[in-house]
């Protein structure tokens, strides 16, 4: 016989004072196949009347495994002690022997590295005694041993299925077949799969994974491990087979069965049962020092279906954050957590965190088809866990990621994704149910724009809802606008680089705090708008950035790509699943947060291909032209999507340019040839550069500027406006809205209050910043806030600071009570002059008018000098006028110039109309009259 040479895998214990042969390697194998295949045979006869009682063995209640085979006591056969493996006369002598048993499971000897079948046995051999196929035996000796000790059979599955093999019919064993047995097959499981097993699975395949698949999971590219791992039929059984890094040991719990898979190496185990079907089963893996027993995680079937993954492809998937990212679920029964990523790039992704110590080696994730997707169910991991994805890139190379799809992340500078789940109960079904009875343009609609970090710093979520909502409600205004809230690395970006899109800041507290603040807001009568960021992301490794290895949410031209002023990448539009993660996206806000609006960040720097960029720097679209056709299709998308699906939101954009259509229906188009972008609002930019241009200048050189004030009424109504005093205009150097202001401290605060009352008298909607509503003299720094100590009663100016919020209450008490200062906002009749081109006189008037045609006469006097007796005209079918707000009032910290008794008109033609009202004109002042 050729000598064997020492096996490469681990190998099977004997019991106590026996050694266990030697496995062949496959050429050995061959060779010694068709030198012993007659000898086989004759073997097998000679053993066939010991009547081996497969019965018994299936009865008896043991471990498969741990159990040893009891040595059949005869008067004619003793034990003896066989020689050494490795030798080769001892190998000969121990197959000779007759009623030697041998203690060695199945799954041991089929799971040997190097395998190959042993000699044959002369007379009767040691595979007689064997355990079957991983079957819990105590199997006799031929006719001559004394019988076992039985117990019921069939307890567990592998009980059952021995028992039922076995029953039948008590005949002598088959003759094992003169060809090569498969690899990892030993005597021992031949002669017991002969006796339990049914002829078509007679010949038993290898439990063990094989090389190449071994590698690939090793090296993290391997796409389908659910193909390999968990429990599978195969000729001869069930074929177990685990990958658990670092275990010790790994066994099959499958009712009251427990069978001890083959250490295989390097973190494998297999084994082979000899059942029918698979079983309901679990796994008790023992580490140093601890033994856990958990469900497999490669026994589930996907848990994303067809129409998911279809959807998905197409980018119509608007809930992607229900299929995509992770997810505690309970799938099949058991508890635990679904993890999902796209990544078509990959050569293989893994998922490593707090529950497997950072090393994904064991957690192969699966690629569902051509989609892209990778996905993979791991039982008992649940809410709380960090967890990120483990990418093996093409080039080999491999990235740890955090998830895009991430609902919680850690609190920055730490990246992880956080596995959560929302258990947070809404109050705010009234909200909900009403917000819907108007559209924005025709509503009142004030913003108080909120910097969450710094509005009061230190303060959680939670802690805002108990501050914020009253404070807000307190000054009248409708909503407010949050920035920051998507999750991002670097707190002075205020949010505008994001890298978690589906995950509020962490910041303040977790995604269910930041629940309880919208809630409590919208209990006290308050929108919520936020800030979002669908034009570019930050180049950080472990976020979007080549994500999989190659561009994926980038565009793949590294001129489209890279976004010039920010040092951030710009989102390819055109892919499919890129603007699918968008669009879903600001659906997520809107359905998951009850957010009722969203304010689009940089919409200018998506529409135009030159954006920035420089002739060379930028390639023209199809037809020739600058336009971005795939963002203006993804924009179109995005409104249409959440205006279907969340009815009473509102999307704002933030465009700079006089792009035609931005607030007009998708399907109407325009003069360009471009349908509408389906905005509700767009941030009038216009509006407030010039308006803060004209008050910049000193007031004896405002009526050189004066058409900066009017110019905005030749565009005002081609578009659904917001006039924005925003966080951009009061940092970085720009100074304070009240800093702006030319002249002494009580000029600059009076042109702050008539610049204030100018601008809720305009058509379209407000936004103001915080901290400009207290006339705050500093810039605005993330890094302190607003100059709350202003309004500390002990400070000696703080009447003046309390005296222009006191304006700010009122403006907006006022501006809600009449509608003629939103119903009409978007149209022309809502609108008239009345002088607007008294330049010298810095004196500009207009009349707003609600549908019914009630009117408001709006003046402001922007010279620091009182104009007595300044004749207006004004409608002759108004009996008097009374003032409902005058920013110079002495409350608010002016010179009280104002008009307590009604004005009545004069049948004197003015202003081309037929009557008209004297009124003293306060300085730097604006005033609101009504009808009495």
């Amino acid at each position: 016989m050729t000598p064997r040479p020492e096996s490469s895998g681990s190998r099977p214990k004997g019991t106590a004072g026996e050694k266990i042969p030697e496995q062949p390697t496959a050429a050995q194998q061959k060779s010694a196949a068709k030198k012993t295949a007659v000898p086989k045979q004759a073997a097998a006869k000679k053993a066939a009347p010991a009547k081996a009682t497969a019965k018994k063995a299936a009865a008896g209640k043991t471990t498969v495994g741990k159990t040893v085979a009891k040595k059949a006591a005869t008067k004619k056969a003793s034990a003896e002690k066989p020689a050494a493996a490795a030798k080769k006369t001892a190998v000969k002598k121990t197959a000779a022997k007759k009623a030697t048993t041998v203690k060695a499971t199945a799954a041991k000897s089929a799971a040997a590295k190097t395998t190959a079948k042993k000699a044959p046995a002369k007379k009767a051999t040691t595979a007689k005694a064997a355990t079957a196929a991983e079957a819990p035996v105590k199997k006799a000796a031929a006719k001559k041993a004394a019988p076992a000790k039985t117990t019921t059979a069939g307890k567990g599955p592998a009980g059952k299925a021995v028992a039922k093999k076995s029953a039948a019919k008590k005949a002598p064993a088959r003759k094992p077949p003169a060809r090569k047995a498969p690899a990892a097959q030993a005597p021992a499981l031949e002669a017991a799969s002969a006796q339990v097993v049914p002829p078509e699975m007679e010949v038993a395949a290898s439990p063990a994974v094989d090389a190449a698949d071994r590698e690939r999971l090793l090296g993290g590219t391997h796409h389908d491990p659910h193909s390999v791992l968990g429990a599978h039929p195969v000729p001869g059984g069930i074929a177990f087979r685990a990958f658990r890094p670092y275990a010790l040991s790994v066994a099959v719990v499958a009712g009251e069965v427990r069978a001890e898979l083959h250490d295989d190496g390097e973190g494998f185990f297999s084994g082979l049962l000899p059942l029918r079907e698979v079983p309901a089963y679990r796994l008790v893996v023992e580490y140093e020092g601890t033994v856990l027993e958990t469900e497999d995680a490669y026994r589930f079937l996907p848990t994303l279906g067809d129409l998911d993954l279809h959807l998905i492809g197409e980018g119509r998937h608007e809930e992607l954050w229900t299929a995509l990212g992770a997810h505690p679920m309970t799938h099949e029964g058991v508890t635990g957590t679904r993890f999902a990523v796209w990544a078509p790039n990959a050569r293989g992704v893994r998922v490593a965190g707090t529950f497997n110590f950072w090393d994904g080696t064991g957690h192969v994730m699966r690629s569902l088809g051509s989609s892209g997707v990778w996905e993979l169910f791991l039982p008992d991991v649940g809410e709380g866990e960090l967890y990120k994805f483990e990418i093996t890139r093409p080039d080999g190379s491999r990235t740890l990621r955090a998830d895009p799809l991430a609902r919680r992340t850690e609190v920055p500078p730490a990246t992880s994704s956080v596995i959560t789940s929302s258990a947070y109960e809404w109050g705010d079904a009234e909200w909900l149910a009403r917000r819907a009875e108007a559209p924005a343009h025709e509503a009142p609609f004030s913003v108080y724009e909120v910097h969450l970090a710094s509005w009061r710093p230190g303060l959680t979520y939670r802690q805002l809802a108990e501050q914020l909502p009253g404070y807000v409600k307190n000054l009248g205004f409708t909503h407010v606008e949050l920035m920051p809230v998507a999750e991002h690395p670097f707190g002075g970006s205020w949010g505008y680089q994001v890298t978690g899109f589906y995950a509020p800041t962490a910041r303040l507290g977790t995604p269910d705090d930041f629940r309880y603040l919208v809630d409590k807001l919208h209990q006290a009568g308050i929108g919520v708008l936020m800030d979002w960021v669908p034009a570019h992301f930050p180049r950080d490794a472990w976020a979007l950035a080549e994500f999989d290895g190659r561009p994926l949410y980038e565009h793949e031209d590294p001129l489209r790509a890279a976004h010039p002023d920010w040092g951030t990448l710009e989102f390819d539009f055109g892919r499919n699943e890129v603007r699918n993660f968008l669009v879903a996206n600001a659906v997520y806000w809107c359905e998951e947060f009850h957010i009722d609006g969203l304010r689009v960040d940089a919409v200018a720097s998506m529409l135009y291909l030159d954006y920035s960029r420089e002739p060379g720097q930028w390639t023209p679209n199809e037809h020739g032209g600058r336009e971005n056709l795939d963002a203006v299709a993804f924009l179109q998308e995005m409104n249409a999507t959440v205006y279907r699906r969340v009815p009473g939101v509102v999307t704002i954009a933030e465009e700079s340019t006089a792009w035609d259509g931005v607030t007009r229906a998708t399907h109407h188009k325009g003069p360009s040839g471009f349908g509408g972008l389906g905005f509700g609002l767009k941030w009038n930019m216009g509006w407030m550069h010039d308006s803060l241009q004209y008050m910049s200048h000193e007031p004896v050189h405002r009526k050189y500027h004066h058409g900066e004030m009017t110019f905005s009424m030749v565009y005002a109504y081609s578009e659904n406006y917001v006039l924005p005093i925003s966080h951009d205009e009061v940092v970085h150097g720009k100074r304070s809205l009240v800093s702006k202001m030319p002249g002494d401290w009580w000029q600059q605060r009076a042109g702050v209050r008539a610049y204030l009352g100018f601008m809720w008298a305009h058509p379209g909607k407000q936004l103001l910043f915080m901290g400009q509503e207290f006339a705050q003299g500093a810039e605005w720094s993330e890094a302190h806030g607003p100059d709350w100590w202003l309004l500390d009663p002990g400070y000696g100016a703080e009447p003046d600071h309390r005296g222009v919020r006191d304006l700010v209450r009122d403006l907006n008490t006022v501006y809600r009570a009449t509608p003629a200062l939103w119903r009409l906002d978007t149209d022309p009749a809502g609108f008239e002059w009345i002088v607007g081109d008294a330049a010298d006189d810095n004196v500009l008037a207009f009349l707003r008018l609600d549908p019914e045609g009630v009117p408001l006469l709006a003046v402001s006097n922007f010279a620091p000098v009182t104009r007595q007796d300044y004749r207006l005209g004004v409608p002759e079918d108004v009996p008097a006028w009374h003032e409902a707000v005058n920013t110079d009032a002495a409350r608010y910290g002016g010179s009280d110039v104002t008009h307590p008794d009604p004005v009545k008109p004069e049948p004197l033609a003015w202003h081309g109309r037929p009557a008209s009202i004297r009124l003293t004109l306060p300085p730097l002042a604006t005033v609101w009259l009504r009808p009495a």
